[in-house]
Parts: C-alpha cells; sequence; structure tokens
C-alpha cells in the first residue's frame, strides 16, 4: 500500500475514533455535568412502536446507579447477594466484561444497592459506594488499584447511603465525606493519598454531586448541601464564597454554572435559588422562589432557560436569569430528564415510561414515548425508576434494577 495512501487510511479512522468518542459520557451528567449531550443527528420524533432495542442486559444487580460510557466501555455498579460491585459492559452488544468488589450492601426502605455513578479518568474509573468506600480500578480489567473509606475522613453515612458522583479534576479525586474534619476532600488521583481537607467548610453530607467552575482567577468546586452553596479553592479546599440554603430532608440536585451565576433547587417544598458571584467573590442572591422544587431527577439548562420537574407543578420552563415561570404541564409524571439535540428526554420514575418532548418555551410538545419492558421484580415497595437516562453515541441507555436497557436515537 502506498504511503499516501496509508496517511489517508490512518486520518480516516483517527477522524472515526474522535467521532465516537465526542458522544462519550464519562461521567455523571455527561462530560460538563449538566445532563447536556453535544450530539446532533438524533431523532426528532419516535415510531408509535417505540424505540428499537440495541439490548438488554439483565444481571446489573439492584440499586440505581448510573452510567458512564467511554471507549466502548459502560461503567455503573450494583448489588448481587451481599455485594455492592462495580460494573463494566460492552457498549456494542451488552456483554459483561468484569465486576469488581466494592463493599457490603447498605440496606433501607427505598431499595438497597449503589445510587451514584461512576467516574471515567483515562485509564482509571472511580467509584462511591453506597457505605462510603471510594474505589479506582483499572478500566480495562476491573483491578481495583486503591481503595479509601468516607469514615477515614471523619464522614458519616447519609441516611439514603452516600449517592455522590465523585469528581476528578486535574491530579484529584474529589468527594463529600462531609463532618468536622471538612466536608470535602481531594485525593490524589494516582494513589489515593489526602491532599486536602475542607477545615473551614464542615456541613455533613448530603446527595449532590460537586461541578467546577473558573471564577475570578481560580479554579472552583461548587457543591450543595443541606446548609449551604459553596466555592472551594481546587488548589487546598479554602473556602472563596458561600451562601445559605434552607434544605430539608434529602438535598439531591446538582448546581449549575453559567456566566457567574450559580443556579441550585431541591425538594420537599424548598423550591430555588439563583446566586451571583461578583468580582473578589462578593455573593448574592439574584431570586429565590419555588417555581422549580425538583426533588431528585435533575433539571437542565438549555440557552436561557431550565426544564426540569417541580414537585406540584409538573414538567416547567423557567427562566434561569429572572426565576420566572415560563410554562408548566402536568402531561407527564415526575422523573428525570437530559437533553440532546434539541430534545428533552424524560422519564416517568412512577410507571417507567419515557417520552421524546422538544426543549421549547412555548410549552410542552412531545414527540414520541414508549414504556420500559420487562420490568423488574425485585424494587421495593416505596422504590421507582430512578435511574437518570443517558444518551451516548447514539443511543439511549436507562435502567430499572437489574435491567439496563439500550436503544437506538440515531
Amino acid at each position: 500500500m502506498r504511503p499516501k495512501r496509508l496517511l489517508t487510511l490512518a486520518a480516516l479512522c483517527l477522524f472515526l475514533q474522535l467521532s465516537v468518542d465526542a458522544g462519550d459520557w464519562p461521567q455523571w451528567r455527561g462530560p460538563s455535568r449538566n445532563d447536556v449531550s453535544l450530539e446532533t443527528g438524533l431523532l426528532k420524533s419516535w415510531p408509535t412502536k417505540g424505540l428499537k432495542q440495541a439490548w438488554l442486559f439483565k444481571d446489573a444487580g439492584i440499586g440505581y446507579s448510573g452510567f458512564s460510557i467511554s471507549k466502548g466501555r459502560l461503567f455503573t455498579m450494583g448489588a448481587r447477594a451481599d455485594q455492592e460491585l462495580l460494573i463494566a459492559l460492552d457498549t456494542k452488544d451488552g456483554h459483561e466484561l468484569w465486576a469488581t468488589p466494592m463493599g457490603g450492601v447498605y440496606p433501607n426502605n427505598w431499595g438497597d444497592g449503589p445510587r451514584g455513578t461512576p467516574t471515567v479518568d483515562g485509564n482509571y474509573v472511580f467509584s462511591l459506594a453506597a457505605k462510603g468506600g471510594l474505589i479506582a480500578a483499572d478500566v480495562a480489567t476491573g483491578k481495583t488499584l486503591w481503595k479509601v473509606e468516607a469514615k477515614d475522613f471523619g464522614g458519616k453515612v447519609p441516611d439514603w447511603g452516600y449517592c455522590e458522583s465523585v469528581l476528578t479534576d486535574g491530579d484529584h479525586v474529589i468527594f463529600t465525606p462531609g463532618g468536622a474534619k471538612g466536608a470535602v476532600v481531594a485525593l490524589h488521583k494516582m494513589t489515593g493519598k489526602l491532599a486536602w481537607q475542607s477545615k473551614d467548610f464542615t456541613d455533613d453530607a448530603h446527595y449532590s454531586s460537586i461541578i467546577t467552575a473558573d471564577l475570578n482567577g481560580a479554579h472552583q468546586l461548587i457543591q450543595l448541601t443541606a446548609k449551604s452553596i459553596v466555592g472551594l479553592n481546587s488548589k487546598d479546599g479554602a473556602v472563596l464564597w458561600k451562601s445559605d440554603w434552607q434544605g430539608k430532608v434529602a438535598v439531591i440536585p446538582t448546581p449549575i454554572y453559567k456566566d457567574g451565576h450559580v443556579y441550585v433547587t431541591s425538594g420537599y417544598s424548598v423550591g430555588c435559588k439563583l446566586v451571583k458571584i461578583d468580582a473578589g467573590n462578593q455573593v448574592s442572591d439574584v431570586y429565590v422562589n419555588k417555581v422549580i422544587k425538583n426533588h431528585h431527577g435533575g433539571v437542565v439548562l438549555v440557552g436561557g432557560h431550565l426544564y426540569g420537574h417541580s414537585d406540584g407543578a409538573g414538567w416547567v420552563c423557567q427562566d434561569f436569569l429572572t426565576g420566572q415561570e415560563v410554562w408548566s404541564s402536568k402531561a407527564f409524571g415526575k422523573g428525570a430528564v437530559s437533553y440532546a439535540d434539541g430534545m428533552l428526554y424524560c422519564l416517568d420514575e412512577g410507571s417507567g415510561t419515557v417520552v421524546l418532548a422538544e426543549a421549547s418555551t412555548k410549552g410542552w410538545s412531545e414527540k414520541g414515548r414508549f414504556t420500559l419492558t420487562p420490568q423488574t421484580t425485585l424494587r421495593k415497595r416505596d422504590g421507582r425508576v430512578w435511574t437518570h437516562p443517558v444518551i451516548s453515541n447514539g443511543r439511549l441507555y436507562l435502567r430499572d434494577q437489574e435491567l439496563i436497557f439500550a436503544f437506538e436515537v440515531k
């Protein structure tokens, strides 16, 4: 084969690889931790008979863990017998590649098993079990490279277990054990050794996950608890700014950052809040209201508008900067949401029904629906279909306990 042809073929292979990797979903809520996919060319309506199923995996174990997808592998967690496991599947056909023990099961009335989502970073995958065991594993083999426990840093297991999806940031793995020693901890990614602990931020852990923002000359870590919205310096965990939050029972949704503003919401009649961080990390409230009271299905920011479910109001579109309601609809049940290519992927936690709807300020506009089948027989009475939808490389991934579904959406 001629050198010029070889170069052309190599360039084509590289292009195809980059195209595939561009659709990966390597952590909780996707590449930017906002449940927004950058994929295009996806279906704008669904067939009345439902989507084509690529595969169904039936042994993920019980739990609500979400999916991370990277380079042809899907990572999640599940409990089989008396062990929580970090599990890897082949995205091509759904067969299991490996399963690595993480620790014992954390039992509760809403369903045993892990809740967080693994985080993939290069050749490593990091995952936090419900009891607080954090492991680093090799993505190819599942071999455990190191392990720490949240209790080693003064953490106490929250009522529903640890649900956070850990963050990798530069050379660090960051998570929230909570407690008087410091709520947030940064570990050296390669070894698991402590880099710093936020000694001036000591809230108890709740269930939200950390996001990052480059703001006022610092790379910041932003976290939400039942008491606070806080920005920490990623270098040492120092508090850069803090705003009060009146959370109740369980504070779950991940914060959203845009242009010097941080939006948070939680359920149990609490509502939502937008704060502005000005020069010198001076923080002020833009608004505090109850337009969106999101329990745990999350909200997405598309352009200048937020979309998500609000307890009592149904599905809501809210203006990000003013906090005003644009529209609300009870055409679909409570649940989780993700966004891709102009469309909302909405999941009804009660029935397992999935809807495709336009992300439009004009109102609820449904473009297809189907109901997951089969559904688990292992879910506890108080449990629901709580795993968030993931859109990656032309597929929609959904879960009901031990059942993982992959559907074609391109």
